[in-house]
């Protein structure tokens, strides 16, 4: 291939996360033709799990599912010359790209594996509170001291530079510290179209690049995965992962390998679009992408076209993660059957901590979930309850002992659900950013080591840029009045939500512009924190998105500290929208039809 061959370049997605589908790999180089394999191993916890992981392990850090799914595909890959782009390197790349050359070497196959670091800041943090950069909390607003705790990872989020540079070096390999995750798809495409983020003529192809990424870097979440309809996936149980054919414009096509189970439709594009992002102008180290300037079309079956999507220049800063041991935890459930649940939850509590010297206060954080139960149809509620302190003792086997020795003493029914454990550690989680002119890919390939700007030369932002579409609808309903059926409000509406630090997304679609007319207005922020009261008091920040027929929110404090340190029932707030979803609420009858 070379920079004028018009033919598009299919990318390959085989991992969503860090204990993906193993058989994966195999599946995307022998479904069908594809020029580059990519797969995302790296969330904001797997961080603290690649940590724990390097401290057991002497040369540990990065995911070694990457290298078990290489071992059926590496041969393949180099004799039909596929690429491989990775962010498997997690916290120690090197150690990835080293795992990968002795695979190579026992397999006989020839190959140049390249890393691309500079996102690891962990040891440039008294250098960047030097030079007046206190890492403040983006969330909160407080500066990186105010943690009280010694960072034990901090990693900048990269773009896709390191990685073009990489392969027009002639890696066969790329393995990466922490870059975004459309990075993975954006890289490649600054390859292939020698694309360039200093220019504004490359803008909107790096924001169509960023798009496409940001929709195959969660696996089959883009293929029928975790849909909301799910029951109009075929074969869902032998999902195929997705591709993507971008092009140099930066248009692309989704599709999925013929032969596998599974839908790619404007449906299961726009539910991933709208997944653990917050505004439409979504921002990557390479461009800003304008979310609700792109358009989505069903080209035929499995085949859903994305086009029309408007860049902008890089951003100055780029998002850091900070992680710190935050202590250790334990959880105890307990199940409250039949009558009188709110006293039984009651007494569960007292005799507890009447076990415990200092009772709950004890502790340095205590938090109790009742979660209700169906007593019509003779579904238990279950009484979570989460201790976590520094002190290890405290809240291992001490805690869930005294759980269990109130087994015969208290309400008719009790048991509990989980056994009693020890302690475990957990990490809070720290988002942060840095001025992207101080950051820089380090490539090393063949023992070279070749370093590029983390920050471009930003170009004028382009004109006529349409400004991001009001928060809240203009004009009146057009259904007020119109007779309504109280009904689930997931009948008409479908949902996808996810983390984001401390904060969560729930991203929610129609499925005709009538029904988007009727959620766009219907869904204000004060509904929302009517059908989900534990919004009510925290900030909720609202987004249209009027070409997906879509509304996203930010619930901001949701998740506390990040996903390690909050003790919900769903800590990643992967089920938050099918929550809403059952919430009933009145939709006009005329929708129904």
């Amino acid at each position: 291939m070379t920079a004028s061959d018009p033919s598009p370049l299919r990318i390959a997605n085989c991992s969503g996360f860090y204990g993906d589908r193993l058989s994966a790999a195999h599946e995307m180089v022998e479904g069908g033709p594809i020029d580059v394999l990519t797969g995302d191993w790296l969330a904001e916890l797997t961080m603290l799990v690649l940590h724990k992981d390097r401290q057991r392990r002497p040369g540990g850090g990065f995911a070694r599912t990457f290298v078990q799914q290489l071992e059926g595909v590496l041969g393949t890959c180099a004799e039909r010359g596929v690429r491989i782009v990775s962010n498997a390197g997690g916290l120690n790349p090197q150690g990835a790209a080293e795992a990968v050359r002795a695979l190579a070497d026992r397999l006989g196959v020839p190959l140049r594996v390249a890393t691309v670091t500079g996102d690891d800041l962990t040891g440039r943090l008294g250098e960047l509170a030097a030079t007046n950069e206190p890492l403040t909390n983006v969330d909160t607003g407080e500066p990186l001291a105010a943690l009280g705790r010694p960072p034990i990872t901090a990693n900048a989020y990269l773009g896709g530079s390191g990685i073009a540079a990489a392969l027009r070096s002639g890696a066969d390999v790329v393995i990466t510290g922490r870059v975004t995750d459309a990075a993975l798809v954006v890289g490649p495409g600054m390859w292939r179209f020698g694309w360039d983020p200093g220019r504004a003529e490359d803008l909107d192809a790096l924001a169509g690049a960023v798009a496409a990424g940001h929709v195959i870097e969660c696996g089959c979440q883009a293929t029928g995965g975790n849909y909301s309809f799910f029951q109009e996936v075929p074969d869902l149980a032998n999902c195929g992962f997705p591709l993507t054919e971008l092009h140099a414009d930066g248009s692309s096509v989704i599709t999925k390998h013929p032969g596998t189970g599974g839908l790619v439709s404007v449906g299961t594009v726009t539910a991933q679009l709208l997944y653990e992002i917050g505004s439409p102008h979504y921002l990557n180290p390479d461009a800003g992408a304008r979310f609700d300037t792109l358009r989505l079309i069903q080209e035929s079956q499995d085949r859903v076209r994305i086009e029309g999507c408007l860049g902008t220049p890089a951003p100055r800063r780029l998002k850091v993660a900070v992680n710190a041991d935050g202590g250790y935890r334990n959880t105890m459930t307990v199940s409250i059957a039949g009558l009188d649940v709110p006293a039984k939850a009651k007494l569960a509590e007292e005799a507890l901590w009447a076990r415990i010297p200092g009772g709950r206060a004890s502790f340095e954080r205590a938090e109790v979930d009742l979660l209700p139960g169906d007593l019509a149809q003779y579904a238990p509620s279950l009484l979570r309850i989460t201790v976590l302190d520094p002190d290890k003792e405290k809240v291992g086997r001490a805690f869930s002992a005294a759980v269990v020795e109130t087994a015969l003493a208290t309400f008719p029914g009790y048991h509990t659900v989980t056994r009693p454990s020890g302690a475990s550690s957990y990490g809070i989680y720290w988002p942060a950013s840095v001025p992207a002119r101080l950051l820089t890919h380090q490539v090393e390939l063949d023992g070279v080591v070749t370093e590029i700007p983390a920050a471009h030369c930003a170009p004028a932002a382009p004109a006529g840029l349409p400004p991001l579409p009001a928060p809240d609808p203009e004009g009146p309903d057009p259904f007020a009045g119109e007779p309504t059926v109280r009904l689930p409000i997931g009948t008409l509406i479908g949902a996808r939500s996810g983390d984001k630090g401390g904060n969560a997304n729930l991203g929610l679609w129609a499925r005709s512009s009538q029904a988007y007319d009727w959620l766009d207005h219907h869904l204000t922020t004060e509904r929302l924190r009517e059908l989900l009261p534990e919004t009510a008091q925290l900030h909720v920040e609202r987004y249209r998105l009027p070409n997906l027929l879509a509304v996203n929110f930010v619930i901001h404090g949701l998740l506390g500290r990040g996903v390690a340190a909050n003790t919900r029932h769903d800590p990643q707030a992967k089920s938050l929208g099918e929550q809403l979803r059952a919430r009933l609420t009145e939709i006009p009858t005329a929708l129904l039809a």
